[in-house]
């Protein structure tokens, strides 16, 4: 408030409701501290609004306003699906009563039938035992879900939506026979129809018709956020427009990107290693070998022989002794410092260390095995099951073997990051978060409510005052737990789908949609051209480069070479006058042209003897060069025009000499 002001100007403190927002909650929190008087109560009541203060945060981070922002959206989207939802519900629960209203009712000693014989004490037994019997009173007691109202069936009903505890008030249904009459057992069975009609209509249907509005409200969200983030040239007033999230992605990451050196060793002995680490046959070997690994140990089981556990036993040592021997290749030909470079590398090197305690331990543990009684390692102070556990994570070393294993991990880091939010939290308040969580993934979150509700006798060690230990809980519960579980479990739960959904989707999509994680393979591939990363190759080697990229990046190796040579002189990518393009500006021409970004206009190969062509490339070159630096005020000038060619007759670009060498 001292630094932006209090109210009276532009942008002052109170004019935001965010600010007002943690205002309030301050006053009330100082207030209420200060006060203690039980007059004013009131007072800490309103301390609950303290928990909004986390929603600060959604301002600042624009991940969590899409999120938010969807939610909001599916909220008014499904509006008449939940209208018709509750109309059917209210149904289904005017059936209800008519059907079970005063039914419910039971003793709590089964031989009783009426409220005039539920009087009085009888004996149970604990868990049978004749033993020990046990004097218990007699009460006659209601369901906690029941249908004795509308108000009161259309909970029961949506706790059988839930598929929580729905047997059991089927069971009891079932069992119902008449008003303030005991259960007779499997009195009316013919009544779970009408069960089985609600589960098929209300939990079949509408519940997951609910599900798919939500997935297709925020596929819906992120689509219309790219349609109408599309640069339109034909409008000034768009001449500053930023970039849709996939272009803004993209370019910057062109801008930050830098080639990628890589380590070729000159001693000849070492070139050696190093040629037979980068092999395909060596790939595949070890590809062969984790396969082997991974059958060894997915058919060990409980109660196997000595002689099969000592065969596991070897084979676990040939395993480790051939993933140590590829680790000591591997150092002797990149050395310890780009050895350990590679993430994998590292991970490999852990595995192979773990591998080789774990034979260490068994050993002088005395068991020497994995079998049933094992040795005394087990009891040990280093237990020899956690080393055991190396040998599961060579599984994980298939991960960089394949394509479609990378993109299932990819999908999944990158949904972890759609929902990276994190705060630090006291042991109660985390206590607090797993009991909703349980509610959330809809485990005897009924149960749970009917604990919150009043008439319970609260926990000894809450801090009531004698005399008060029924007073805990309140009937607020009932609109506490279901909104909290159709917001979490029907919505926020889903989003988890359909972020999910989303980024598979994004990352398997058609070929001519462009992404930031098809831009690691130009840096791996321009590599093999530029081992130095000096930055710069050939331009004869450029064509040659692109067929071996897949679209939608690059022409891929279907493309014929003389299509291959006309798109690249469409691209118009810069060309120094030593014969060589760069990287930064193949990467973005790459990236400009594929995802349309200033390109009506561009000039035809076949018609550059028409001036009045060639004018709107360069003023889309000037512009995109005002855009970038709006976007990204530290970009360096430099590297501006090393990306962006400049206007026709300053420099020589690719559109001129370079067909003639390429034959068109």
């Amino acid at each position: 408030m001292t630094v932006y002001g209090a109210f009276l100007h532009s942008g002052s403190f109170c004019r935001n409701a965010f600010n007002l927002l943690d205002l309030l909650v301050v006053s009330v929190s100082l207030t209420s501290f200060f006060l203690h008087s039980s007059a004013i109560s009131v007072v800490k009541i309103l301390r609950v609004l303290r928990v909004l203060r986390p929603l600060r945060a959604i301002n600042r981070a624009k991940g969590l306003k899409n999120v938010v922002q969807c939610v909001f959206v599916a909220i008014r989207t499904i509006g008449n699906i939940l209208i018709v939802t509750t109309l059917l519900q209210f149904m289904f629960a005017c059936i209800g009563v008519q059907l079970f209203k005063g039914r419910f009712y039971r003793c709590t000693d089964e031989a009783k039938h009426t409220p005039d014989e539920c009087k009085g004490t009888f004996v149970v037994y604990k868990e049978g035992d004749m033993n020990h019997p046990m004097v218990r009173e007699r009460i006659w007691e209601n369901s906690d879900f029941n249908f004795d109202n509308v108000l009161m069936g259309m909970l029961a009903l949506f706790t059988v939506s839930t598929f929580e505890g729905w047997p059991q008030l089927l069971y009891r249904a079932v069992d119902a026979n008449a008003i303030n009459r005991g259960p007779i057992y499997n009195y009316r069975v013919e009544i779970s129809i009408f069960f089985i009609i609600y589960i098929i209509i209300i939990a079949f249907f509408m519940m997951n018709i609910f599900v798919g509005f939500v997935i297709i409200t925020f596929r819906e969200q992120g689509e219309a956020e790219f349609k109408n983030c599309e640069l339109n040239k034909n409008q000034t007033d768009q001449f500053f427009s930023l970039f849709c999230p996939t272009q803004r992605q993209c370019v910057y990451y062109t801008l930050k990107a830098q080639p990628i050196k890589i380590y070729i060793p000159k001693n000849p002995s070492q070139l050696k290693f190093w040629r037979i680490i980068n092999s395909s046959q060596f790939e595949y070997v070890m590809f062969v070998l984790i396969l082997g690994n991974t059958l060894t140990l997915a058919i060990q089981h409980y109660e196997q022989s000595k002689l099969f556990t000592s065969v596991m036993d070897i084979l676990n040592m040939i395993f480790t002794v051939i993933f140590t021997i590829e680790m000591i290749i591997k150092l002797m030909a990149l050395r310890a410092h780009h050895y350990f470079i590679d993430p994998w590398n590292s991970f490999d090197a852990l595995i192979v260390v773990g591998s080789v305690l774990d034979i260490v331990v068994s050993e002088f543990s005395g068991g020497g095995g994995h079998g049933e009684g094992g040795g005394k390692g087990e009891s040990g102070k280093v237990s020899i099951t956690f080393f055991r556990l190396f040998r599961v994570l060579r599984l994980v070393k298939l991960l960089s073997k394949g394509e479609g294993i990378r993109t299932l991990l990819w999908t999944f880091v990158k949904s972890l990051q759609m929902f990276h939010y994190a705060t630090k939290r006291s042991l109660y308040d985390w206590l607090m978060l797993w009991m909703l969580l349980t509610c959330a993934t809809g485990e005897q979150w009924q149960q749970i409510m009917l604990g919150a509700l009043p008439g319970r006798r609260c926990d000894p060690e809450a801090d009531v005052e004698p005399g008060e230990e029924y007073t805990c809980g309140s009937n607020l519960a009932y609109l506490y737990f279901i909104s909290f579980f159709m917001l979490c479990a029907y919505l926020i739960i889903n989003l988890f789908i359909a972020v999910i959904m989303d980024n598979f989707e994004y990352l398997t999509r058609d070929w001519t949609v462009l992404g930031t994680h098809h831009l690691d393979e130009f840096k791996r591939v321009w590599s093999d051209y530029d081992p130095e990363a000096t930055g710069r190759i050939k331009h004869i080697d450029v064509v040659t480069m692109l067929r071996r990229i897949q679209p939608p990046l690059g022409f891929g190796k279907l493309c014929p070479h003389r299509v291959a040579c006309k798109r690249l002189v469409a691209m118009n990518v810069p060309l120094l006058p030593d014969g060589t393009v760069t990287f930064n500006a193949t990467l973005f021409a790459l990236v400009r042209t594929s995802l349309k970004i200033k390109t009506e206009g561009r000039e035809d190969s076949r018609s550059r003897s028409r001036v009045w062509k060639r004018r709107p490339v360069d003023q889309q070159n000037e512009e995109l060069k005002i855009i970038i630096k709006k976007l990204w005020k530290r970009t360096k000038p430099k590297l501006i025009d090393e990306i962006i060619p400049p206007p026709r007759g300053k420099t020589q670009n690719c559109q001129k000499p370079i067909p003639e060498k390429w034959g068109i």
